[in-house]
């Protein structure tokens, strides 16, 4: 990364997220941020699983501080994503809740669904997402209750 490049956020996608993750992945690079993309790339079929596991695993073990994943609805990549230790991935379809999903959950993958969202919203939403911070405070302490659910 050089002096004005951003944190790194790693991206993924399915088949079917793959058009919009191109169209992300620009918006992204285009506000200085570096982007790790694990794939697909192409609209050949693939299983959601596999991109998915690769994101909220490195999201999980620290290796990225945030990640993006797309699939045809997101709900896969969300069920998929939250399944990983200290991952909050918010599937958003609207701004307010993706900006909640920031600034009261600190969520830290934000999962689109491609067949469901059109280009612009979508990068409207990960505008929000990149730029809206995290409150803490007593939203922290609802996070740190997370730990040991299960």
């Amino acid at each position: 990364m050089n002096e004005t490049t951003k944190e790194t956020i790693i991206i993924g996608c399915d088949h079917a997220g793959y058009p919009l993750k191109e169209k992300v992945k620009a918006f992204l690079l285009e506000k200085d941020f570096a982007v790790e993309d694990v794939g697909t790339n192409s609209l050949e079929s693939v299983n959601y699983t596999d991109f998915g596991k690769k994101v909220a695993s490195s999201v999980s073990k620290g290796e990225f501080k945030r990640g993006i994943l797309i699939c045809g609805t997101g709900l896969g990549m969300s069920i998929l994503a939250n399944r990983y230790t200290n991952v909050r991935a918010a599937l958003c379809s609207e701004g307010f809740s993706t900006e909640m999903s920031r600034r009261h959950n600190d969520s830290n993958i934000l999962v689109l669904g491609g067949r469901v969202i059109g280009e612009s919203l979508a990068v409207d939403l990960v505008k929000i997402w990149t730029e809206t911070p995290f409150d803490g405070g007593r939203h922290q302490t609802r996070i740190d209750q997370f730990e040991n659910l299960i």
